[in-house]
């Protein structure tokens, strides 16, 4: 096994792509090495990764979404592997999950994006090992200097100070209380809240100071929680999410390859719904010719479980996760991939991605405009709140300042 610094190479027993190809073309703008994220233009054909560059063996990316691990966009070689000739490709061993903790400065983030329904969340983790291949998260891996594929999902960063820090940032003079967002970026529920609690530590925090709060998540692993969650719950201050994007347990395992299955998903629906927990489902993201035809049976399926609502968006694919996303469609469903891209494109303007604020997750056109319809009929016939909080808005006014309770008491 070697490793080349240069995109230029073609695989071996492939002739390297010409000056005139979709590949080639951009090949030769590229600088340095560098990765080149520009959209492919409309109506180039979709290149198979083996055609287009060597990808990790099965064997090593067993139980993983991506197929590659490329080098973030902002470093300054792109770094992979390649055949030496050595046949010792074949069998690589098994990436393992490298947990890293960080001793993080503050731990609220804030947005004003005029098309989210919140202004402030918390990440309890960075990367996640769900590996959900369509993930909009992966790109902040650049960030680190790692790669937004495999390296998204299996190395992770960790927060144990989240709560402590969360205390301290509720106590500071002049904080206005709105509900905080968890699961936005990351899964606040990945396997390996498991053995960190982070999650359920900020949940203490936030049950102890009356301080609201909604949760977004792929994992049945919140169940474990129903204790404080149905505390919320009697306070009103929370509400909870199952994400759930196929009842096909063989695509969501190549989709989305550590997350809960389906079934489990919409059993923690039940339980959470039992508890008396308000808890609704996001149908997301709806993948155009792969997971579309599901719209009616996820939403009766959610439904009878006890969702109060629903919600979907339309699949998103900037920057590194267009081309993680194609490369995976053209080893999963290879008869599918240029039907998937091209109903993605028709969605988007012609594009690959739009961010348009406003459209970025919904999409525009005639094929977006009949999900919307589909989904807002078959709402409607279930009794689900569609794209509705009316009746739920979490109650702000029991927030307690952390401290302020314990000063009063000496005097």
């Amino acid at each position: 096994m070697a490793m080349k610094t240069s995109r230029e190479t073609a695989p071996p027993g492939h002739p390297a792509p010409s000056a005139d190809s979709p590949v080639g073309s951009r090949a030769a703008k590229r600088p340095h090495g560098l990765t080149d994220h520009r959209p492919v233009p409309c109506g180039a054909p979709l290149v198979p990764p083996s055609v287009r560059e060597p990808y990790l063996p099965e064997s090593g990316r067993r139980g993983r979404g991506a197929l590659t691990n490329k080098s973030g966009r902002y470093e300054p070689q792109s770094r992979e592997l390649v055949d030496d000739g050595w046949d010792n490709l074949e069998e690589v061993p098994a990436l393992k999950t490298h947990v890293t903790e960080e001793s993080a400065r503050h731990i609220i983030t804030r947005n004003s994006s005029p098309d989210i329904p919140f202004d402030r969340s918390i990440n309890a983790y960075r990367g996640c090992e769900h590996g959900c291949v369509y993930c909009f998260a992966r790109p902040t891996h650049a960030y680190m200097g790692l790669s937004p594929g495999l390296d998204f999902e299996s190395k992770l960063f960790a927060k144990p100070n989240a709560a402590q820090l969360l205390e301290k940032e509720l106590a500071k003079p002049g904080y206005e209380v709105a509900p905080i967002a968890m699961g936005t970026n990351t899964d606040p529920y990945q396997p390996i809240e498991q053995r960190y609690r982070i999650t359920r530590s900020i949940l203490e925090v936030l049950s102890a100071y009356n301080h609201p709060v909604t949760i977004l998540t792929k994992s049945a692993r919140i169940v474990r929680d129903i204790d404080i969650l149905s505390s919320l719950a009697e306070r009103n201050l929370v509400r909870v999410a199952l994400s759930v994007t196929t009842l096909d347990a063989k695509l969501a395992r190549a989709l989305e390859p550590r997350a809960s299955t389906p079934a489990r998903r919409i059993e923690a629906i039940k339980l959470l719904s039992d508890a008396g927990i308000p808890v609704g489902a996001m149908i997301a993201p709806i993948i155009p010719a792969l997971n579309d035809m599901e719209i009616e049976k996820l939403l009766t399926g959610v439904s009878y479980a006890g969702a109060r609502d629903a919600n979907f968006v339309i699949l998103r694919l900037p920057l590194e996760i267009r081309d993680i996303f194609v490369e995976w469609l053209n080893e999963h469903a290879p008869d599918k991939a240029s039907r998937v891209m091209s109903l993605i494109r028709q969605m988007r303007g012609g594009k690959d991605y739009d961010s348009k604020w406003g459209e970025r997750q919904a999409g525009t056109g005639p094929y977006a405009w009949q999900i919307a319809r589909r989904f807002e009929i078959q709402s409607k016939k279930l009794g689900l709140g569609y794209r509705s909080r009316d009746g739920v808005a979490l109650d702000c006014s029991q927030f307690r300042v952390p401290g302020r309770g314990k000063q009063l008491a000496l005097l």
